[in-house]
Formats: structure tokens, sequence, C-alpha cells
């Protein structure tokens, strides 16, 4: 059997029995189309995908386009696929009929796309690239752009590009530097210089249109001043417009679509026209940029997904092995998908896959009703969680789809790391999805600097009223309770930890805010993914049926709450600073023993606990006996000696000096004023001793419980530093 690589029983699911995306045709703008016309396209892509996009895939990525006398030439099979792309109408699936599209919702367009990626990525990349392009000309451009453009690149006649990154300036857009000088006729002289131009020349259209970043001469400097282009590779006449291919990047991955070095009036010729209004530039490539952060986030999961099911039938049919319980050699060996290990890393592949590609048709879903729905208040809700979730749905498929790729390597064993399979291919395209249209960093960023706190945290309010609504589904279909409560604790546990991180920004302490803000979004995506497949388990659950496909739902919801959200305590902890380690922390033990702390706690648990010192000595000698006491408490101590660290002073010479001070106090120090916060430090030590009701645990564990316990590690260790630290002297 070949590879399908894309489930087409699971599309079925996230459309119709997930999101029930039939409903969309209710709204006025979807009314003449129904499941008829959705399966219509659906089926279409498919036969496209399997029968002429996925056969040149792996011959495209032997054979990159390649720089020949100033044209860059692309591979042969683009010849027919690029025409037969735009005959499936996905060009224009989500455009308005009266500029010749369909109409069709973006969550149908979406999954039309997903088997278009997960078949031959760097083939749709034309596409995407044209289509996105031709959405800022109908969305910004002018009558002349509109009409004489816009239509041509609709229909395939020509193509499309972003023009962004200059070699100085990449995620950096405020500083390109490329000019746009205005020209007598209402057009703009351009020169500079672009890179990682994807699509930027190639040999299957007579003309490619650039949309460009350039600052107008005498515009100011930074985001205010930079402004949106349509620069066209041969004007409209059909002469040469000054656009010079520099050359053509050697790509680890998406070797089928060229990446190159584009120059602009090397002559002094090449016009351009004004998209929109001067110094809106960034705004307006915002609107396609953030489409295309939701298309790379859909080519994660649909590279991944290609790989998953390639790894899935090597399992069925290679033998290796014997089960465990059988010592007899003469048996035949069995295939490898009946050990345990490589179940495991198929069910894991299958958890991220179907995980993100349902997470990336929920934004589609939220994408139509923010521009559709009826309700101005429903679009506005819905574009607040759009806006929310597009950073987590680039993000996540990018992320961990590059570790579903590497699991598929893994499952095909030596021939995986040999370009003879496909894995390998797969694995260095899927790379490229955590670094462009924004790195994993800058979407943390996003999130949790822009996303997470915009209008006092609507968006997050949305997403809980989202998810109380997945809860209730849930409940009615039964789903297990345990389940329900780890999906809606990693929510609270998100809004706690995002509740502290705005309260540090607004106190000024951006950098103590953002530090973390990558823990930040792996911990928002595994939040959300398992959201989805709690919704997934109770959509599974509804039909009441024992069929194979609901039950591999049912075990992978299972898998990814048991497995994978247990992860956002430690994500949390991580955010709020309580596991952070120094310098200072390393050399610690090597300074103050097991039997120093203990001496040193010592005093101020007696004074607290109203028992004697040797009795409190015990206690803390049976205390250290625990390495996650000891690991806090030397974080603590080395917190305190960053804090007391002065400009002259070097580490050494505080290492020394502690060294000195242990020696000189090591029989006594003087009790701690026992503050709230270092009474949370007891409450740890008597929980470990057995000393402390076990509610307790879950109290130090919350987010408040976790800051106030840093805090008194933190006093304490100041406490015993300065004392130590002065006897030195």
């Amino acid at each position: 059997m070949g590879n399908p690589l894309v489930s087409d029983r699971n599309v079925e699911f996230v459309l119709y029995e997930l999101l029930h995306a039939d409903e969309l045709c209710k709204l006025p703008h979807f009314s003449r189309h129904g499941r008829e016309t959705f399966d219509l396209l659906l089926s279409s892509a498919r036969k496209l995908s399997r029968e002429v996009l996925f056969p040149a895939f792996k011959p495209m990525d032997e054979t990159p386009p390649r720089l020949d006398n100033g044209q860059v030439r692309v591979h042969a099979a683009m010849r027919e696929i690029w025409p037969r792309m735009f005959e499936l109408g996905l060009a224009g699936a989500t455009r308005p009929e009266e500029i010749g599209g369909q109409q069709l919702p973006a969550t149908i367009a979406i999954m039309a796309s997903h088997y278009l990626m997960a078949a031959n990525g760097a083939a749709f990349g034309y596409l995407g690239l044209t289509e996105g392009s031709a959405h800022l000309i109908e969305a910004f451009g002018d009558e002349f752009l509109r009409t004489q453009v816009m239509p041509k690149m609709f229909a395939g006649e020509w193509a499309g590009t972003m023009a962004l990154t200059e070699p100085h300036a990449g995620s950096s857009l405020a500083d390109v530097k490329t000019r746009a000088r205005p020209g007598p006729d209402g057009t703009f002289l351009i020169d500079g210089n672009k890179v990682f131009i994807s699509g930027g020349d190639q040999d299957l259209t007579p003309n490619i249109v650039h949309l460009t970043l350039a600052r107008i001469e005498g515009a100011p400097a930074g985001i205010k001043g930079v402004s949106l282009f349509a620069i066209p590779k041969r004007r409209l006449d059909g002469s040469d417009n000054d656009c010079t291919s520099a050359g053509v990047f050697h790509k680890m991955g998406w070797r089928g679509l060229p990446s190159i070095a584009l120059n602009f009036g090397e002559r002094g010729e090449c016009r351009g026209w004004l998209v929109g209004e001067a110094g809106k530039g960034i705004a307006y490539m915002f609107q396609m940029m953030n489409a295309a952060r939701l298309m790379v986030g859909l080519h994660g999961v649909s590279t991944a997904s290609a790989a998953y099911f390639e790894a899935l039938e090597y399992a069925k049919t290679r033998p290796q092995g014997r089960p465990l319980q059988s010592r007899d050699a003469r048996t035949p060996q069995v295939p490898i998908v009946e050990h345990a290990d490589v179940r495991r890393m198929l069910l894991k592949q299958k958890c991220i896959v179907e995980g993100g590609l349902a997470l990336l048709a929920t934004c589609a879903r939220y994408a139509d009703l923010s521009r559709h729905a009826v309700e101005p208040e429903e679009r506005r809700r819905a574009q607040l969680l759009l806006d929310l979730l597009t950073p987590v749905a680039k993000t996540f498929p990018a992320e961990r789809g590059f570790e579903s790729n590497a699991l598929a390597v893994q499952i095909h064993g030596g021939y995986g790391y040999t370009s003879e399979y496909l894995p390998e291919a797969w694995l260095r395209d899927q790379k490229l999805n955590t670094i462009h249209e924004g790195t994993t960093g800058i979407q943390s960023l996003d999130l949790l600097g822009r996303k997470a706190v915009a209008e006092n945290g609507a968006g997050l309010v949305a997403l809980s009223e989202e998810i109380a609504t997945t809860v209730r589904r849930a409940e009615a279909a039964g789903i297990e309770l345990s389940w329900i409560e780890a999906v809606r604790s990693a929510f609270v546990t998100i809004g706690e930890v995002t509740l502290h991180l705005a309260q540090l920004g607004l106190a000024g302490d951006r950098d103590g805010m953002m530090m973390h803000s990558a823990d930040y979004l792996e911990m928002f995506s595994t939040a959300a993914v398992g959201w989805m497949w709690l919704a997934q388990a109770a959509a599974a659950r509804e039909p009441k049926s024992n069929d194979a496909f609901y039950l591999g739902k049912l075990a992978a919801a299972q898998y990814w709450i048991a497995a994978e959200l247990p992860r956002i305590g430690h994500l949390a902890q991580l955010c709020l600073g309580v596991v952070l380690m120094t310098l200072f922390s390393k050399r610690l033990p090597h300074v103050v023993t097991r039997k120093d702390l203990a001496l040193m706690i010592a005093p101020t648990y007696a004074a607290a606990g109203e028992v004697d010192f040797d009795e409190a000595l015990e206690r803390m000698e049976r205390a250290v006996g625990t390495q996650a006491i000891v690991d806090a408490f030397y974080e603590g101590l080395s917190r305190a000696l960053e804090e007391i660290k002065g400009p002259r002073t070097t580490e050494d010479e505080l290492i020394d000096a502690l060294s000195s001070g242990v020696q000189k106090r090591r029989s006594r120090v003087k009790a701690a004023e026992v503050t709230p916060a270092i009474s949370a430090v007891l409450v740890m030590l008597n929980l470990d001793l057995g000393y402390a009701p076990e509610m307790m645990r879950a109290t130090l564990a919350s987010p408040k419980g976790a800051q106030m316990l840093q805090q008194g590690l933190r006093e304490l260790g100041s406490h015993l530093c300065r004392q130590l630290v002065k006897s030195s002297k």
C-alpha cells in the first residue's frame, strides 16, 4: 500500500464531527455552499496530491532549482503541477465570488491545502505565495493594481512573492533599507537588496510580482517609515523591470522551491507601485504574515503527517526481532509494530499530527467567524481567539512536528538515516518551519508580550469560555473525569502564570516577564493541544461506537493527557523562575555540605517550630537527605549570593568568603525572622518529614505557593549568606 499522506477519515472527523463545518453554511456569506461542494474540493485535492504532487516530491528534492545566465530554472515537474494547482481553484478558494473566487470557508480550504502540503510542500509554496500576494493587493491595492495585476495572479498567469528580508534585517523589518524614490508617472524607482526570497524567480510564468517592503526617500526611521510596493519582474508591456536574481541559496530543505538573493534597480530602472498608504507597509504585510504563520503551522502538521504514515507502513511490514516472551530463535521474526517502543513512537506521532491539525482547523473556523459571523460581537470574539492562538498554531506543529519527524527516522532505523528513504527529506523540510515567518522565540514574545495580555486578557477570557464549552461536551459524552480535570487544571495554571508575569511587566520588569517566554509558549501549546484532544475524545465518544477509529482517538487523548499535560507544572515553575540554576549553585555543594546545611537551618526551624535545637538538628539531617530539598536550599543560597555580589567582587572571592564563614560559624548561626515566605520553606521541610498535612503540597505547587516558596528560600539564603560572609572578615 502506498503512503496516503493524510487520513481521509480524520479530515472528515475533524470537519464534520469535531467542528461541524457544514453549519458554517448557515452564515449568509457561505449560504450557496454545502457539504457536497466541500467534499468535491477535498476529493479533487486528494487526487491531485497523490497522483501528481507526491510522485514529484523526491525528484524535486534531488534536483533543486539552479541559476542559469540570470534566470532561475526549476524542476520540469512543476510545469504540470503549476497549472493543475490553479485548475483546482485553491488560489481563490476563500476569495469573494465578485473577484472570481469560490467564497469557501477557510476551514475547508485549509484541509484541501493540507493534502497538497503533505504531498509536496515546495510545490505548494509557489501557489501559497502567489495567493497571499494577490490577497494583499485585493485588500489594499488601488484600482490599477486590482484590475491589471491581481486577476492574473489569482488565475496563475503570474506568480507572486513576499520580498521582506534584507542581508542586515531578518526579523527586524523596521530596519529595511531598500529605497523608493517617487517617479514622474506615479510609480516609484526602487533600489536595494533582498535575501531568502522564496519563489523569487522561476521559469514557470512570464511575470512575478514581488510584494516588497521599502522606505520612501525622506521617510522617518522605524516602522512608520516602511511602505509596501508591488514590483513586477517585468513591466506590464513585457519589458525588463531591472529585477535581478543575484544567486540561489542552497537550502537544507524545501529544495524544490528556490530561495534567492534579489537585487532591485542595479541600472536605476526598477519601477514599483505603492500598495495602500505610505508608511503602513508593515501593518499591511502582517495581514499576509499572520495567514502565512498559520500556513507554516499547516506545513508542519502536513510534513509530520506524511512521515507518520510512512513510518506506520514501514513498521507494519518490516520484520525484526521476536516477542520478549519468545526464546526460540527458530520462530519467525515479527513486524516491528509489535514492539512496545515502536508503538509508543507511533502513538506520539499520531498525537502531534492529529492534535496539531485539530488546532489549525479550529483557528481556521475562528478566521471564518471573525470575517463572516452575523453579529459584530461574535466577529470580535473570534478575532480575539484567532489572534491568541496564531502563535501557538504556528509553533506547536513546527517544534513538535520536528520531533514527530525525528521519530519517523528512528522507526526506520538505519534506513531512515539514508536519502534512499523519504523520512530524512521530510525532517529537513520540517526544520525550516521553526524559523521562517517568525522564529519560535518571536512567536513566544508575541504570545506573552501581546496576545495573552491584550485588552486586559480578553483573549484568555474568551478561550476559557471555549474550554468550558468543551468540558460540558466531554462531561455529556461520558469522558473520564480525570481527563477533564487535567485539562481544566492546566488552563487554571496558565491563567495564574499569565497574571503573575503580566504584573511583573506592569511593574516595569519586562525582562523578568519575558525571560521564559519560550517556556510559556511551550506550556500554552501543550495545554492547547490537550484541549483539542479532550474535544476529539468527546466527539469520538458521542457516536457510542466501538469502531477502531474512535477507539484510536480515545487512546491518543489518554496518552496526551497522561504523558504530556503533567509537563505544564514544571514549565510553569520555569516561567516563575523557581528552577533557575546559576554558576553559584553549581559550586555550592563543594563549599556547603549537607551537614553544614542541616546545622545552619536548624536554629530557624527550632525557633519556628518550638522544638529544641537537638531535635531540630536531627530533623534537618533527615530533610537534607532528600535531593530536592538540598537543591532548593542551594538555589536559595545561590540567589542570595547573586544579590550581595558587588560590582568589584568576583565569584571566586565570594565563594572563598563563604567557605571561610562556614568554617567559623559551622557550629551555630542565628535564627532568621520567620516571615510568611520563610514559613513556606518550613512547610516544605515538614512535608518532606511527614509533619505537615498533604493538602499543603498542592498549595506549594500552585503558582502563588511556588512564588512564596521561592521568595522564602531567597530570604533564608540571604540571612545565612550575610552571616557567613560577615564572619569571614
